[in-house]
């Protein structure tokens, strides 16, 4: 959905400009583009014990009030009513009819505080939990669960993204990890760009092509061999094996039943896709779903916006549970911050990172959970308040990950998360 009146920021702007983006060709692909995520070539079968991480990001800032944390009849709290869900004593949003049902699968929290109402600044507390400090730089969360869990041996990337719109490219969320965990971003959920062999080329031609090519490499690298040279080396091997893994990422060998349940929408299309990837062993998927930057309308906005999400999200949670992924797969729905408790006088809701939600489940979450609360109106924190420090650390103990440990940067210890911070235990099953 075209929203029209978002805040303009510049971070929506760039967002914006970045999908028309894509990844380069020959040599400059190879190095920056998909070869860095690739692996050596794995069996196809799914190993139930991996770990998963898939994240809806509600880019913009969903509201909270139009979601997991209802307030009828109240003077912040709009037109919708709360309805009752799966789980005795839990109510969402009546536009969310369809997640209701499912969760005894899920848990809230109700009492984020991350004092942030910047887009770019409040998205980058969300998904690196840190602050963000001029000239500093921290892995997302996605780079991070690529380099904890993700599969050594699979030829998938670990790390990606499908968004709205756009070519696809590669994002830079890895930090001193090191490109090998940056996104490979799916524009539109298509593959990713330039992993298809031309129709002029033929199979054979190809293969000459490529042992031609690596005889040259080994005569250079006879002589002068360097790191950079490896990583050209490498990049190139790797890009040629993860080309044989192109069906992953067609949703359409899906079943026509299964397209039909997600919806025959883009976003019903990008969660079917997630399942896929997830089945076929790729570790983190983000899933975007735009714009809930609702200064204006906010009411007619999430009534269709939420009108889209909520079957698909609910299909895809529902799909992870019965095929048994549930128990090694988090699921998250988060957004940048909320939305106002406060109704501007175009029917909208600003900016507020004060007191918000966010949806989690699966993995070593407890089900059924709610943590924290906010007061009558929503105006503020009343119960267990949490920041993004405390989120990050939640959501990779739920995966196994020792959020106390730190990553082995040339030496230099970095820690996994936030020292300061610690996670929400009492969700942790």
């Amino acid at each position: 959905m075209d929203c029209r009146y978002a805040c303009r920021s510049p971070q929506h702007l760039w967002a914006r400009r970045q999908f028309l983006g894509g990844l380069s060709t020959g040599v400059g692909a190879a190095v920056g583009g998909l070869g860095w995520l690739t692996r050596p070539a794995a069996a196809k079968s799914l190993q139930q014990q991996q770990r998963h991480v898939v994240v809806f990001n509600m880019a913009g800032g969903l509201s909270q009030l139009e979601s997991w944390d209802p307030k009828p009849s109240t003077d912040t709290g709009g037109p919708f009513r709360a309805i009752p869900t799966s789980v005795p004593g839990i109510h969402i949003s009546e536009l969310l009819p369809k997640t209701a049902e499912q969760m005894h699968h899920l848990a809230l929290i109700r009492s984020v505080n991350t004092a942030e109402n910047d887009h770019g600044k409040g998205a980058f507390m969300m998904m690196t939990g840190r602050a963000q400090v001029p000239g500093v730089d921290y892995p997302k969360i996605g780079a991070v669960a690529a380099k904890t869990l993700a599969d050594e041996a699979s030829s998938l990337p670990g790390h990606i993204q499908i968004t709205p719109g756009g070519g696809g490219n590669r994002g830079n969320d890895a930090a001193y990890l090191g490109p090998r965990y940056s996104s490979i971003v799916l524009g539109n959920g298509n593959p990713p760009q330039n992993s298809s062999r031309p129709d002029a080329i033929s199979a054979e031609a190809d293969l000459r092509r490529q042992e031609y090519r690596r005889r040259l490499n080994e005569e250079f690298q006879s002589r002068r061999r360097t790191a950079m040279t490896d990583a050209y080396t490498q990049s190139y091997e790797q890009a040629l094996d993860l080309m044989t893994q192109r069906e992953v990422f067609d949703v359409s060998k899906e079943s026509e039943a299964d397209q039909d349940r997600y919806g025959r929408h883009d976003f019903g299309r990008h969660c079917l896709l997630a399942r896929r990837l997830i089945e076929n062993g790729v570790t983190f998927v983000q899933v975007t779903h735009s714009n809930y930057d609702t200064h204006n309308e906010n009411f007619n906005f999430h009534l269709e916006q939420l009108g889209e999400f909520d079957n698909p999200f609910a299909t895809f949670v529902a799909d992870i549970a019965d095929r048994g992924l549930l128990e090694h797969t988090l699921i998250v729905v988060l957004s940048e911050f909320g939305r106002t408790p406060n109704i501007n006088q175009f029917f909208g809701r600003d900016h507020w990172g004060n007191a918000w939600s966010v949806c989690l489940g699966g993995a070593g979450i407890q089900r059924g959970a709610v943590i924290g609360a906010t007061n009558d109106n929503g105006t503020a924190v009343a119960d267990r308040e949490v920041n993004h420090g405390h989120l990050f650390h939640t959501y990779l103990q739920a995966v196994g990950v020792d959020t106390t440990d730190s990553f082995d940067i040339d030496g230099r210890p970095m820690p996994i998360a936030d020292p300061l911070a610690e996670p929400i235990s009492e969700l942790l099953a």
